[in-house]
């Protein structure tokens, strides 16, 4: 009776393992299905943010466009760096997707950008804005993109722009 009682329990045993081991599997083949998700690192310059609830480019270029001088408003976005101010990396423009350029500095000059990012994803969080550059602060940033002297004779007219001025600053690490 005692033989059979332990064989009874042997097999109980051995096939609630093996249903254990299916479900495991099962589990794993349902893992594999799963659409990878890449994390994406980032180099953290100025305030600590997060890229939580950034626009993208062309969202922010509408809000832009639907902005007129003076108007401010306090957002997050992710752009491509066009330029970084070649002389100390104190600015940098940013695409909006649309054939426009954000100006973006950093609050207080409280950090910069490393001088060689154009091309890649930042996000930016701070106060983006509407506002008209005059001519002679237009050929101090080209005299610091590096423009040459015919390409800054040509400014000649205040321009409208679009510009951020970013306390936290995200740039994606390839």
């Amino acid at each position: 009776m005692k033989r059979i009682f332990l064989l009874l329990m042997l097999a109980v045993f051995v096939f609630s393992c093996k249903n254990e081991n299916k479900q495991t599997e099962k589990h794993i083949d349902v893992a594999q299905d799963m659409p990878d998700t890449e994390a994406v690192s980032y180099s953290s310059f100025g305030k600590e943010i997060n890229d939580t609830d950034a626009l993208s480019s062309k969202k922010m270029a509408a809000k832009f466009e639907s902005m007129t001088i003076g108007d401010s408003i306090n957002t997050k976005m992710i752009a491509k760096v066009d330029e970084v101010c070649q002389a100390k990396g104190c600015w940098m423009k940013v695409d909006l997707g649309n054939g426009e350029q954000a100006m973006v500095k950093f609050k207080d000059y409280g950090f910069f950008m490393p001088m060689d990012i154009a091309g890649k994803d930042v996000v930016l969080n701070g106060k983006a804005f509407v506002n008209e550059v005059p001519v002679d602060e237009q050929r101090h940033y080209a005299e610091d993109a590096g423009k040459s002297a015919e390409e800054i004779a040509k400014i000649t007219e205040p321009k409208k722009t679009f510009s951020f001025v970013a306390d936290g600053v995200l740039l994606k690490e390839e």
